[in-house]
């Protein structure tokens, strides 16, 4: 099967795979593929031409160009990133028709360094998968398209070879009629097509189209044509068992020898040689792309030795203790209550009042506490028949520091200015066995920027402040709210990740027993 087709898991528009690359047999597929090489060597042919991409190199395979991979001497760790072209069109409506090459001889390029930051930044999201990581993915894979269409989409050709040209063309309508051209031929290649044709629908000359065509392709009409239906016809040569004179008709030539004249210019060989060479090297059900599965902690390396800048930013904005808890319902057990562990009389101070929001909402819904910790509180109603039908978790970024911040003896701007200074991170995973069954899940957020602009309403002069200075104050209090469902096998597990003095308020209901709760809102 020569058309391998993309299935996206997950939700997003995207699929990531690192892996060391043995044999990747030939294929193409419908969607964006960017290829970054993240340790060693790896060779790429792309239709008739053959490249070896290095360490740090990236490599655009575009909609519906036919390639497969090989082993060199060294041993590689390559990253491929496809994008759903249908999926991203919403947002670029020309993306199918771009045409992009990155040129890795420009070792400066600002542009490079930029997607290999984003290449980093997805493949970390994708590995850890925090909390609402698809939406982080999405966002960095917006960003990496915007660079593309911003500084790899302009081409020319040499040596029989497209190679970019964006600094030296800089000229987007100029480009934007290339893909227009180029498209339309590639949609049109396997019927008669003229010149005069592609000129009336661009409002052109011939001799001017001609010019265009041939400055920018370094091919005249024709000849850019008859690669087109070169290139398309490799898929009926490999894919199919087509006689060759069949495949000539399909692809728009007018006699055969035109297209053994074009197939051998362009890739070296006659059609049957060619279908004989690589026929045994076609991705199908009997020939499967062999590799082998980067480790999460080989590709961070990785990653860490190409983008340092990233992952060093990466690190600082952790900083963060990673907590897992592992609790089974059914045990007997003995845990300290809010106010034997301090955090009721935490929030009682005075100081500490704007903070409270997310304990206060807890302690509203009057349930009954089951486990307390430093960092979480879990309880539930007091008429849920089991343990494991409703729940809440309450998660707080409780450290030693915020206890000695909340135990002085100071003002609210004063708690305020350290609370600000305050960037700790925490990843709490709470496993809970016994659970089984679909649960829904409520989240209340509250992040650091809610809980400081709930002192600056408390330090503020309510008098000044105009109505709707107070209403966007109020917004800026609310905290973020979220509905999903969860699937549990014995084990539910329930993840929070905070940023500075942050709160997360969790309700967890068994979607067959679900009893509404009202959650009571503190923002004044």
């Amino acid at each position: 099967m020569l058309k391998e087709k993309n299935h996206y898991k997950e939700g997003l528009p995207i699929n990531v795979i690192t892996a060391n690359i043995i044999e990747y047999p030939i294929h193409f597929h419908d969607d964006i593929e960017v290829v970054y090489v993240l340790e060693g060597s790896i060779g790429l042919k792309n239709g008739y031409y053959s490249y070896v991409l290095n360490q740090g190199d990236i490599f655009i395979l575009n909609d519906r160009e036919i390639h497969s991979f090989y082993h060199t001497d060294q041993p590689n760790m390559v990253m491929m990133l496809q994008m759903d072209i249908a999926f991203f069109s919403k947002y670029y409506g020309n993306l199918k028709n771009s045409f992009f090459v990155t040129d890795m001889k420009d070792e400066d390029d600002e542009g490079l360094e930029a997607l290999r930051n984003l290449l980093g930044r997805i493949m970390l999201d994708v590995l850890e998968k925090g909390y609402g990581y698809e939406y982080k993915v999405i966002e960095a894979t917006h960003n990496l398209l915007a660079n593309l269409l911003a500084n790899f989409q302009y081409f020319t050709m040499e040596d029989g070879k497209f190679v970019n040209e964006a600094k030296n063309i800089g000229n987007k309508v100029l480009a934007g009629r290339l893909n227009r051209i180029t498209d339309y031929m590639y949609e049109n290649y396997s019927r008669r097509l003229t010149l005069n044709e592609i000129a009336e629908q661009e409002h052109l000359s011939i001799y001017y189209l001609s010019h265009v065509i041939k400055e920018a392709t370094g091919l005249s009409f024709q000849e850019l044509l008859s690669f087109i239906r070169v290139e398309e016809s490799e898929k009926l040569l490999l894919g199919t068992n087509k006689k060759i004179g069949a495949i000539s008709e399909e692809s728009g030539f007018s006699a055969i020898r035109y297209y053994i004249k074009y197939f051998t210019k362009w890739f070296g060989m006659h059609p049957l040689e060619y279908r004989k060479k690589y026929t045994g090297n076609v991705s199908s059900r009997e020939t499967h792309a062999q590799y082998i599965l980067s480790k999460p902690d080989e590709i961070k390396k990785a990653i860490r030795n190409q983008t340092k800048e990233l992952f060093a930013k990466d690190q600082q904005e952790k900083g963060s203790a990673l907590t897992i808890v592992s609790l089974d319902l059914d045990q007997p057990r003995r845990h300290k209550t809010p106010v034997e562990n301090g955090i009721a009389a935490l929030f009682e101070k005075n100081c500490m009042h704007p903070a409270a929001f997310a304990y206060k909402m807890l302690t509203a819904l009057n349930e009954h506490i089951i486990v307390e910790e430093e960092n979480y509180i879990i309880s539930k109603p007091h008429k849920s028949s089991s343990d494991k039908e409703s729940f809440s978790i309450l998660f707080y970024n409780l450290t030693d520091k915020v206890r000695v911040i909340a135990l002085k003896e100071q003002s609210l701007e004063d708690t305020y200015r350290e609370l600000d200074n305050f960037n700790d991170r925490a990843e709490i995973l709470v496993k809970i066995s016994g659970m089984s069954g679909e649960y829904k899940l409520s989240r209340y957020k509250f992040s650091k920027d809610n809980i400081l602009m709930s002192y600056k309403v408390k330090l503020g002069n309510s008098h000044s402040v105009s109505k709707r200075e107070k209403l966007t104050n109020r917004w800026a209090m609310t905290p973020t709210v979220s509905f999903s469902a969860i699937n549990a096998a014995d084990t539910l597990s329930i993840q929070s990740h905070l940023s500075g003095f942050g709160a997360e308020l969790i309700l967890i209901d068994h979607v067959s027993d679900q009893e509404e709760r009202n959650v009571p809102f503190y923002g004044k």
